[in-house]
């Protein structure tokens, strides 16, 4: 029997842990947040998947401090443009210094610097590395994100923050472990998922794997909505209002009794490109009757130039400018130098905090949930403290566009509690190193062997 137990325990999945312990963190921490830095540390390899606002930031660099404190050897955090800027002021509220990496000189400490700009580094001259918003290795091309798992695959501290995945992405949980050393994504969706009909693109979780797959998740990354989902008082996160505003353009049908909505994505993107002009004089409007900071995402290049010149005070940003404008564009619009930001989700969607703003327009909406869900969440986060109203202007040939978000805002929501709920109790084993309690049994009545079964 004892053969048995044993041959059966070395099928659990356990967490290898590669870093090293402490104590006590030096930082003002929330209650959830220190325990899940301690179990990073722990980990050595680690991914913190927490919903936006939730302190990422503080986390990593609590988390890259330590690790630079223990070895004495520098870390690198990878960041998007303008991110890197924000990470090293909140740095200074919290007393980590973080500099601003400079490929020809190694600082000892911790140094950050965007993506882009890896392949000026030598993976060497660092014990850790980090990365933010780690979501983006997911929409870079393959050569990126080959370039950043291997430069850091012989690193021995890595840590990856992103908000809380998408429960229907398996594919960037495997672009993360990957990363993080523990398993390829294609030993990933070997172990655990099955093609999903004909199409060879799309996977689902195994019958009899669902289980297994979010065990072998915890051992190597916390996923947390709100401080609830470990135990914590969430009240304090509570956000305000989220409020909707849709303003459907009526288009005029051409040689057809009715206007024909969009079925499917190039009928959509034909239909964007042929309201522009109109959408653009509806979001114009919007913004210039708002006296406060507006935040202005689109999705096309003559929608951008457009808005920045019928929007009063505005500041585009779009992707072929300079990284220094890029930068003073987008740490202006976190000062309240910037009143009106005109820019897509793809160039200033991730990363950035802005609960300073909270008027949002979106001028068409693209194909990507994740897009729109983090150009909301600039916005909508931990330390807003008014409701935040999000405009959406389309035409009514590109269908039912708001109830289409808010039908994958439900769908997130419940995938989300569904994927903390299968993790919980491993989060909370692995993270607070809980015991399983169990409850003994105590027989009230004599069980007694059949005769025949006792011949």
């Amino acid at each position: 029997m004892s053969a048995y137990h044993d041959f059966i325990d070395a099928k659990s999945f356990r967490a290898v842990e590669s870093g090293f312990t402490v104590d006590d963190l030096p930082y003002p921490l929330f209650d959830y947040q220190e325990p899940i830095v301690k179990w990073a540390l722990r980990r050595g390899k680690a991914a913190i998947f927490a919903d936006t606002g939730l302190g990422k930031t503080i986390m990593q660099l609590a988390w890259a401090d330590q690790v630079h404190k223990h070895t004495g050897k520098p870390v690198l955090i990878l960041a998007p443009l303008a991110v890197a800027d924000q990470t090293i002021e909140e740095g200074q509220k919290y007393g980590i210094s973080v500099h601003k990496a400079d490929p020809d000189i190694v600082i000892d400490g911790i140094q950050i610097t965007n993506y882009e700009q890896l392949g000026k580094y030598n993976c060497a001259d660092f014990i850790g590395i980090a990365l933010d918003e780690s979501s983006i290795l997911k929409g870079m091309d393959g050569k990126r994100r080959k370039e950043i798992t291997e430069f850091s695959k012989n690193i021995q501290y890595r840590l990856s923050c992103t908000a809380t995945p998408s429960p229907n992405d398996f594919m960037e949980l495997g672009t993360q472990s990957e990363f993080l050393g523990v398993m390829t994504q294609v030993e990933m969706l070997a172990m655990f998922f099955i093609h999903d009909g004909g199409d060879v693109a799309k996977w689902r979780l195994k019958g009899h794997g669902g289980s297994k797959f979010f065990e072998w998740l915890a051992t190597w990354a916390v996923v947390i909505r709100t401080p609830e989902d470990l135990g914590f008082d969430g009240s304090a996160h509570k956000l305000p209002d989220l409020i909707y505003h849709s303003h459907v353009i009526e288009t005029t049908a051409v040689n057809e009794l009715f206007v024909t909505q969009a079925a499917g994505l190039q009928d959509r993107n034909k239909a964007r490109k042929d309201s522009v002009d109109d959408r653009v004089r509806v979001a114009a409007e919007i913004a210039n009757g708002i006296d406060d900071q507006v935040l202005v995402w689109c999705n096309l290049n003559d929608e951008s130039e457009k808005l920045t010149n019928a929007i009063g005070d505005s500041v585009e940003v779009k992707g072929s400018d300079k990284p220094e404008h890029k930068t003073k564009a987008l740490i202006g619009f976190s000062h309240g130098e910037v009143k009106k930001l005109v820019s897509k989700p793809k160039i200033a969607g991730f990363g950035m905090n802005w609960q300073n703003c909270n008027h949002v327009i979106f001028v068409g909406l693209s194909d990507s949930w994740e897009s729109y869900y983090q150009a909301i969440r600039r916005c909508w986060r931990f330390g807003q403290k008014k409701p935040v109203h999000v405009h959406i202007v389309s035409a009514d040939t590109e269908g039912a566009v708001v109830a289409n978000i808010k039908r994958k805002d439900e769908q997130n929501r419940v995938m989300g509690e569904k994927m903390v709920a299968h993790m919980r109790t491993m989060m909370d084993k692995e993270i607070f190193a809980a015991a399983t309690t169990k409850t003994e049994y105590k027989a009230e009545t004599q069980m007694e062997i059949p005769k025949w079964l006792a011949m």
